[in-house]
């Protein structure tokens, strides 16, 4: 059982404090509203949500899990975040079941079995990261039966990214999946940079341009921690468009320095 790492700091640790966090996270001024009507479309096939702190972040996650819930339930969630650690190589999953308050959230075993041998199994690296942990509870919130599938990139890069989207194309043939990137935008930057680069970078995510996005994002310097996962979520995501549902910053929600930002951005990728 891989048990919370960052419950009572990035979210509350009771059962009943997280339920009430996270329904102020929908219906906060930055939020989306509760989610309403269930389509049951099941056209979302990847999405982007940030992973920092819920009095930070988690109004602009809502936006995310209220297009979510509203598309209807999945087999399975595969969450992919940055390893903020350095504790893998290149990538690792996670087949170990996530505890939180909300209680236990399991991993789908049969798609840990598919990827044994393409994908290390490396439990104990996701042991400090907060990059898919903070995503759960939210998960577990619209969808109380759901699966997951826990990945952390070590490596980020445009093959490693090709090569994980691949290789989970081909486990989840025959699956209704959907890909989470967990990311941040730029960090601790002045707020009009962080709204600028991040502009620039999700104006690349809109029109699904991932090799536009790394030239972005590297030729600029711009640190965002996930890039690597939201890359991965565009290309499992080949053939849908973008809809993107909104940024804000660490200032937007605190009211802190203006000068030393956090960005956070929401997107759903949907199929045509």
């Amino acid at each position: 059982m891989r048990q919370p790492a960052v419950a009572g700091r990035f979210y509350p640790r009771g059962r009943d404090e997280l339920i009430e966090c996270i329904d102020w996270c929908f219906t906060h001024p930055l939020g989306p509203g509760s989610p309403g009507f269930c389509s049951g479309a099941k056209g979302i096939r990847a999405a982007m949500a940030p992973h920092a702190g819920y009095v930070c972040s988690g109004m602009t996650a809502a936006r995310t899990y209220k297009a979510l819930a509203e598309d209807g339930g999945h087999d399975v969630y595969v969450v992919i975040g940055p390893d903020h650690y350095g504790t893998v190589d290149s990538v690792a999953m996670c087949s170990d079941d996530f505890l939180t308050p909300l209680g236990v959230c399991e991993v789908d075993k049969e798609l840990v079995e598919a990827l044994k041998g393409i994908v290390p199994d490396i439990p104990r690296a996701h042991s400090p990261e907060h990059s898919v942990e903070v995503q759960v509870p939210f998960i577990q919130t619209i969808d109380p039966d759901a699966r997951i599938l826990p990945i952390i990139m070590g490596r980020q890069d445009p093959d490693m990214a090709e090569a994980l989207s691949s290789v989970l194309s081909d486990a989840c043939r025959g699956l209704d999946a959907v890909v989470i990137a967990s990311t941040d935008m730029s960090h601790y930057v002045p707020k009009s940079k962080a709204e600028r680069d991040d502009g620039d970078v999700m104006d690349r995510v809109r029109e699904m341009d991932v090799e536009g996005m790394y030239r972005t994002v590297m030729g600029r310097r711009i640190t965002m921690c996930g890039y690597g996962p939201t890359a991965v979520a565009m290309m499992f995501a080949e053939g849908c468009s973008c809809d993107y549902l909104g940024h804000t910053d660490s200032y937007d929600a605190l009211g802190l320095d203006p000068d030393a930002v956090v960005g956070y951005a929401s997107a759903v990728f949907r199929k045509d």
